[in-house]
């Protein structure tokens, strides 16, 4: 975590030059954040480095998001071509921690949370790529690709895309609204007081259906979701919207995609990216896979899988591997 040799002189042209700068997190994917202090103001540093990362995507979306009212970061300098970018510091008040130390709080945020994404639908989509069939099977085809070939299975490819291609139609929303796509407690931070949600990661936002985000949030690879709580937030955002059974379909078609995109991923981070905490969050992720396909709308993708992934192999695929 230390930061890019053009970073000072970055800092230094936008009014930042005696800043100290401290690392403070970074993510799956190439881009790390840093802390700028300079005596009383505070900023956060993105270095999102080219090739492997481009931080235009986050500024359209961060532009898009403020201009309608939501909880982006303000952006105070830029440096496309080197990846750099200043921009509002939201402090250190994140939903998942808030809930840690108050779980009595778990409902009231996640009703916010919840709201969120309720007025987000009611905006058209930016001007952002569909999230449309290609995409889905792009990401569903993760899992094979990356989790199935780490325990050796040899399983029929041509099942599986055609299985996801039955269930499809379900996912496809007529009136796309901007999903965030990894709209999760880890990515919420508590601003101010009273509290606004200020969102974060949102870089690969597309034009979808409403219910991904909701599933992101409610099927959390990185925390427990009590299936209580995940009903308790459906209802709430059902009663709002005046959606009904396509919508629950569709949340469930959705979470099953994610989840296998989500198991891809992971098991990717480990054998090519060589970061092996990622495993160890897939049993996580297989509950809450299993319990979409339980659901009537998936039994194609469930035959699949019943026929070519044992119960006994779904899991952490670092520990089964080794076995």
């Amino acid at each position: 975590m230390i930061p890019p040799p053009h970073a000072r002189p970055f800092l230094a042209a936008n009014g930042w030059g005696d800043a100290e700068i401290l690392p403070l997190a970074g993510d799956a994917s190439f881009r790390r954040y840093f802390r700028v202090v300079d005596g009383t103001r505070r900023a956060v540093l993105m270095d999102a480095p080219p090739p492997q990362e481009d931080p235009r995507p986050f500024l359209a979306v961060a532009n898009w998001l403020t201009d309608h009212g939501f909880g982006a970061p303000a952006i105070y300098a830029s440096d496309d071509d080197r990846g750099l970018v200043l921009l509002e510091d939201f402090g250190d008040n994140r939903m998942r921690e808030a809930i840690d130390r108050d779980p009595a709080a778990t409902e009231g945020l996640y009703q916010n949370a919840v709201d969120v994404l309720i007025a987000l639908r009611g905006c058209p989509a930016g001007d952002w790529r569909p999230y449309d069939r290609a995409e889905l099977h792009r990401e569903a085809a993760l899992l094979v690709e990356w989790y199935c070939p780490a325990l050796g299975l040899d399983v029929d490819l041509a099942g599986y895309t055609a299985a996801w291609d039955a269930v499809f139609d379900h996912a496809i929303f007529d009136r796309p609204v901007t999903v965030l796509r990894d709209y999760h407690v880890e990515n919420l931070m508590l601003v101010g007081d009273p509290h606004r949600l200020g969102l974060l990661d949102f870089q690969d936002a597309l034009a979808g259906h409403p219910a991904y985000d909701l599933v992101s949030l409610l099927q959390d690879a990185r925390r427990d979701v009590a299936p209580e709580l995940e009903n308790a937030m459906i209802e709430l955002y059902c009663n709002v919207t005046g959606e009904g059974e396509a919508f629950m379909r569709a949340y469930h078609v959705l979470g099953a995609q994610r989840n296998a995109k989500i198991i891809g991923i992971f098991t990717r981070l480990w054998k090519r990216d060589g970061k092996p905490r990622y495993p160890g969050l897939c049993p996580r992720v297989w509950t809450y896979l299993e319990r979409d396909l339980a659901q009537p709308a998936l039994a194609p993708v469930a035959a699949w899988f019943d026929a070519n992934i044992p119960a006994s192999l779904r899991g952490d695929p670092l520990q089964l591997s080794a076995r």
